[in-house]
C-alpha cells in the first residue's frame, strides 16, 4: 500500500456550505478522469462528475488517435482507452508523516504587502496539500471517505490514482524541484514540446510533438479583457521553479498605480504556483494557479494560467526555444 504522510491530526470534513449538493460522484467519470490525466490530456479537477474540462480533454484525445472529436466517450473513444481498462481509478493509502511535513501557514492574506511579509505562500493544511497531489480538492477527498472526520499517521483514506509511473525527473532539476514534482504527482515520462499553441476561442493550451501530432493538451485561463492574449509567435526563454513573484501595479491592470510593488514568496499558494515558464513576449508567462479550480472559469492577468500540476509537466515538456504560439 502507498504511503504518504501528515504532521498531525486535521480535519477531512468539507465545510458546510448553504448551497445545493452537487451530484454523486461517478466513478466511470472519475476512471475516464484518471486515465486522461495520465495521458496528459489533463481533466482539470478530478471529482467524479465531468465539465468543460473532461470535454475538453475527450477532444484533445480524439484528435490525438484520429477519432471523430465528439468530446463524449463514445463507443470508439472507449475502445481506444480499452488498453487502460486496468487502470484503478481511485487507491486506498496509509498516511504516514514522511511526505506531507510542511512547511504550512496558517492564512493567506489578500494584501500583497501583507503576503510579501510571509516567510511563503505555502499550504494552509495538509488536506490542501493532498488535495493537489491527488490533483482534486478538499471537498472530493470528503466524498470518497465518508465516515473519516480527522487525518493522522496511520489513518487509510481513499484517493483518486493520479500517482505517477515515472519520477525519473531531468537529472539536472533542484532537489527543491524534483521534491515539488514528487509532490504534486508529476509524470516523468512526458513527450517533448516541439511547440506549444494557445488558442483563444476554446481556452486550451495544446503541446505538439516534431511530427506535428497533438501529444498532450490542458484547459487554460487565458488573458481578460483588460489584458487580452497578445496574439503572435513567441518563444519560451525559461523555466523557473517554485518562483517568487513581483507584483508590479503599473503592470496590473486591476492594482492601482498608488500601491507598492511587492515581492510575494514562493509556494504553490503564490499567484503564479509553482511554476513560471517565460516568454519572449515581455511579462507574459505560462504558470500555475493559487486556485485550481478556477481554471477555465475566472480570468488572468493577461498570462496563461493552468493548474500547477498540469503546469508543472508542461514545464518538463518544453526548453529554451521552444516556440508557442497565441492564436485566436
Amino acid at each position: 500500500m502507498k504511503r504518504i504522510a501528515v504532521l498531525t491530526a486535521v480535519a477531512l470534513a468539507a465545510p458546510v456550505l448553504a448551497q445545493p449538493a452537487p451530484p454523486a460522484i461517478d466513478p466511470a467519470v472519475m476512471r475516464l478522469q484518471v486515465t486522461l490525466d495520465r495521458l496528459g490530456f489533463g481533466p482539470g479537477i478530478i471529482d467524479g462528475r465531468g465539465g468543460q474540462s473532461l470535454t475538453n480533454a475527450l477532444k484533445g484525445f480524439q484528435q490525438s488517435r484520429d477519432l471523430p472529436v465528439t468530446g463524449k466517450s463514445d463507443a470508439a473513444t472507449l475502445a481506444a482507452l480499452r488498453p487502460y481498462a486496468g487502470l484503478r481509478p481511485t487507491l486506498e493509502v496509509t498516511l504516514d508523516r514522511d511526505a506531507m511535513r510542511g512547511p504550512y501557514v496558517a492564512h493567506i492574506p489578500k494584501d500583497y504587502a501583507l503576503q510579501a511579509k510571509l516567510p511563503s505562500m505555502a499550504y494552509t493544511r495538509p488536506l490542501e496539500k493532498l488535495a493537489e497531489r491527488f490533483h482534486t480538492t478538499p471537498a472530493v477527498l470528503a466524498e470518497l471517505n465518508p465516515g473519516v472526520t480527522t487525518i493522522a499517521p496511520g489513518t487509510t483514506i481513499r484517493v483518486p490514482n493520479t500517482f505517477p509511473a515515472s519520477r525519473a525527473y531531468p537529472a539536472d532539476a533542484t532537489p527543491a524541484w524534483r521534491a515539488t514534482l514528487a509532490s504534486l504527482n508529476v509524470e516523468a515520462q512526458v513527450p517533448k514540446a516541439a511547440k506549444i499553441v494557445v488558442d483563444k476561442s476554446d481556452g486550451i493550451l495544446r503541446v505538439y510533438d516534431d511530427r506535428d501530432r497533438l501529444v498532450s493538451q490542458y484547459t487554460a485561463t487565458i488573458g481578460s479583457a483588460r489584458d487580452p492574449l497578445p496574439l503572435g509567435t513567441w518563444k519560451v526563454l525559461h523555466v523557473s521553479p517554485n518562483p517568487d513573484w513581483k507584483m508590479n501595479p503599473l503592470i496590473l491592470k486591476g492594482v492601482s498605480d498608488d500601491k507598492k510593488a511587492q515581492i510575494i514568496p514562493p509556494g504553490p499558494n503564490n499567484p503564479v504556483g509553482v511554476v513560471w515558464i517565460d516568454l519572449s513576449k515581455e511579462h507574459y508567462g505560462i504558470h500555475g494557479t493559487n486556485e485550481p479550480a478556477q481554471i477555465g472559469r475566472a480570468q488572468s492577468n493577461g498570462c496563461v494560467r493552468l493548474t500547477n500540476w498540469d503546469a508543472a509537466r508542461v514545464a518538463l515538456m518544453v526548453k529554451s526555444g521552444t516556440p508557442v504560439i497565441f492564436q485566436a
